[in-house]
C-alpha cells in the first residue's frame, strides 16, 4: 500500500534534480571572451528596454598566487551577463576601486594572471581606480600601474566620485 506512494515521492523529488543546471551551463560572454563566463537564466526578469548601468565594484585582497582577483572577473562577468541579455554595451558602464593589497593585482611587476583579464577590461571601457593611498604604504608609483589603470588619491575619493556621477556600489 505505501510502496507506490513511496515510488510517486521518489520521483518527484529526483524531478528538480533533473531540471537543474550546473557548471557546464557557462559560456564565454559576447564581449570578454576569455573572462566571466555566463549562463543563460529562464524565466529571469527581463531587462526593460533603455536601462543604463553605472556600477563599481571595489576590491582590497589580493588574488592568490596564479589566480584571478575575483572582483576583476565579477566585473567582466557583469558586463557579458547583460550584454547577453540584450543591454547595449554603450549602455554598460562600469568602474573598479582597487585598494588594500590587491593593488598588486594591477601592478606591472605583479599583476600575474590578471594582467590580460586589466587589458581586457581597459579594452572594453572598464574604468580601473588605485587607491593612492594603499599605492604609497605598498611603494607603487603611478608608472608601476598596468596600461590603463588609474591613480586616484584614496578609494574613499574615487568611490564618492563614482556615487556623484550616478554609479551605484556592486556588492558581489
Amino acid at each position: 500500500m505505501f510502496k507506490p506512494v513511496l515510488a510517486g515521492l521518489a520521483a518527484v523529488i529526483a524531478l528538480p534534480a533533473l531540471a537543474l543546471a550546473g557548471p557546464g551551463d557557462f559560456a564565454p560572454g559576447p564581449v570578454i571572451e576569455e573572462f566571466g563566463p555566463v549562463a543563460p537564466v529562464e524565466g529571469a526578469l527581463p531587462i526593460p528596454e533603455g536601462t543604463e548601468f553605472r556600477i563599481s565594484f571595489d576590491t582590497r585582497d589580493r588574488a592568490a598566487e596564479g589566480e584571478l582577483n575575483s572582483k576583476l572577473t565579477a566585473a567582466a562577468r557583469f558586463l557579458n551577463m547583460q550584454a547577453a541579455a540584450s543591454v547595449p554595451v554603450e549602455n554598460i558602464h562600469l568602474a573598479i576601486v582597487v585598494h588594500g593589497t590587491a593593488v598588486h593585482d594591477v601592478t606591472r611587476d605583479s599583476a600575474g594572471a590578471n594582467a590580460d583579464l586589466v587589458a581586457a577590461l581597459v579594452e572594453h571601457g572598464v574604468e580601473i581606480f588605485v587607491c593612492g593611498q594603499s599605492a604609497v604604504w605598498y611603494d607603487i608609483a603611478a608608472g608601476d600601474l598596468l596600461p590603463g589603470v588609474s591613480m586616484s588619491l584614496s578609494a574613499m575619493t574615487a568611490h564618492a566620485r563614482l556615487q556623484s556621477d550616478g554609479y551605484t556600489l556592486n556588492p558581489f
